[in-house]
C-alpha cells in the first residue's frame, strides 16, 4: 500500500470573478456569436463563482503567439511548481518537521497545458536540492484524468519500492491556451470552465520513514487502482494542436458517458474489491463541471453531501484540469476522517479514459 501524506497548492495570483469574465467575453465575442446572450448562460449555469489565472484579464484581449504563451507557461510552471512542492513538504498539520528535497525518490510531473523539454520537473530540480538520482517521470496528455493517474502511478512505484517517498506534481495553466480568434462553442464552454492551478501530493510506501506529527491522525492509503480506455472515443475531449496552439475539443456527451460507461467501470472495480457504492464514505471526484458532478450523484445514487468538497473546489477555482482532484483531495485531508473510512477517487479525461482509486483512511 501507499499513503497520501500531504498536498501542497500554489494558486496563481489573478483572481477573476465569473461576473467579470462574462463582461469580458461578451465584449470580445459579441460580433462573432449572433446569440451571445443565450450562449453566455453557460457561465451562469456552471456553478463557478471565481477562478485564478496566471496573467491578468486584460492579457486575453490581445493576440499572442504559441511561442509567447508557451514561454510564459514554462516560466510560471517552474515558479508555481516550486511553491507547491515546498508547501507540500513543509506541511505542519501532519509533519513534525519538513521533509528534505533530497529525501524524494521520484517525481511524477503531470500536465496537458504546456510544452517543455527538458520537462518542468528537471528545471525545478536545478533550483531545489533534489538528489541527482531522483527519478523523473513526466506524463503529458491525460487532461482532467492526469492527477488521479499520477496518484495511481505513484502507488505502483511505492508498491515496487516500499521505502520510497514520491511527489505527484500537477501543473495546469489552462488560461494560457485561450484562443481569442476561435469562435467555436467548444471554446466558449472551455472559457467558462477552465482555470489555472498547481498542486503537489506526497505519496509514501508502507516502509517509508516519515516524521509524522501525530500517529493517531488518519491518512488515506491507496489500496487499489483501475485505469480504463474507452475504444474509438478520441473525439470526446482533448486538444487540436495547430499553428496558433491548443484548440479545445469538448463533447456535450460527457455526462451521458459517465451515466453509462463510467458507471460500469465503477461497478466492476468495486465488485473486484468485494464492495458496493454504499460502502464508500468519501467520494473524491474530479469536478469536471456542474453537469459531471450531477451525473455522479444521479448515476451512483449518492447523497449530495458526498460531492460537497468537489463542488466547493469547482465553485471557487473552476476546472484546473489534472490539478483539480488534488485540490479536492486536500479538502478531504483537512477534514477529519475516521480510521477505516473508505473513499473512491474518480476522474475522466482524454482517450476517452477513466481513473479510479480505492482509498482507506488508516
Amino acid at each position: 500500500m501507499a499513503s497520501i501524506v500531504s498536498v501542497g497548492l500554489c494558486t496563481p495570483p489573478y483572481r477573476i470573478s465569473q461576473e467579470k469574465t462574462v463582461e469580458f467575453v461578451r465584449e470580445l465575442f459579441q460580433d462573432s456569436f449572433h446569440e451571445i446572450e443565450r450562449l453566455l448562460k453557460v457561465f451562469e449555469n456552471g456553478q463557478i463563482k471565481e477562478r485564478y489565472f496566471s496573467v491578468p484579464l486584460e492579457w486575453f484581449s490581445k493576440d499572442h503567439s504559441f511561442t509567447e504563451k508557451n514561454e510564459i507557461f514554462i516560466e510560471k510552471a517552474v515558479e508555481f511548481g516550486i511553491s507547491a512542492i515546498t508547501e507540500c513538504l513543509h506541511n505542519p498539520i501532519y509533519l513534525q518537521k519538513p521533509i528534505p528535497f533530497e529525501d524524494i525518490d521520484a517525481i511524477f510531473y503531470i500536465t496537458s497545458s504546456g510544452l517543455a523539454t527538458p520537462s518542468i520537473d528537471a528545471k525545478i530540480m536545478n533550483q531545489l536540492l533534489f538528489r541527482k538520482s531522483c527519478k523523473r517521470i513526466p506524463i503529458w496528455g491525460l487532461g482532467c484524468a492526469g492527477g488521479a493517474s499520477g496518484l495511481s502511478r505513484a502507488f505502483e512505484y511505492c508498491k515496487a519500492f516500499p521505502k520510497a517517498k514520491v511527489l505527484v506534481l500537477s501543473v495546469e495553466l489552462c488560461s494560457l491556451t485561450f484562443q481569442k480568434n476561435d469562435h467555436s462553442k467548444s471554446n466558449l464552454v472551455g472559457t467558462s470552465l477552465f482555470a489555472d492551478g498547481v498542486a503537489c501530493a506526497l505519496i509514501t510506501g508502507s516502509e517509508a520513514d516519515l516524521p509524522l506529527k501525530d500517529s493517531s491522525i488518519a491518512l488515506p492509503r491507496i489500496l487499489a487502482t483501475q485505469s480504463m480506455l474507452m475504444p474509438d472515443s478520441e473525439d470526446v475531449m482533448g486538444w487540436s494542436i495547430r499553428m496558433e496552439g491548443f484548440f479545445v475539443i469538448f463533447s456535450k456527451d460527457i455526462p451521458t458517458i459517465i451515466r453509462t460507461w463510467v458507471k460500469s467501470n465503477v461497478q466492476n472495480f468495486l465488485d473486484e474489491q468485494e464492495l458496493t457504492i454504499q460502502d464508500i464514505e468519501h467520494f473524491v471526484a474530479h469536478p469536471g463541471g456542474k453537469k459531471v458532478l450531477e451525473a455522479y450523484v444521479e448515476t451512483f445514487g449518492i447523497g449530495q453531501e458526498k460531492i460537497n468538497n468537489s463542488l466547493e473546489i469547482l465553485t471557487n477555482y473552476g476546472n484546473m484540469s489534472s490539478a483539480t482532484i488534488l485540490y479536492v483531495l486536500k479538502k478531504f485531508l483537512e477534514n477529519s476522517s475516521k480510521k477505516g473510512d473508505l473513499g473512491l477517487a474518480a476522474a475522466v479525461g482524454p482517450g476517452f479514459s477513466s481513473e479510479l482509486l480505492l482509498l482507506r483512511w488508516e
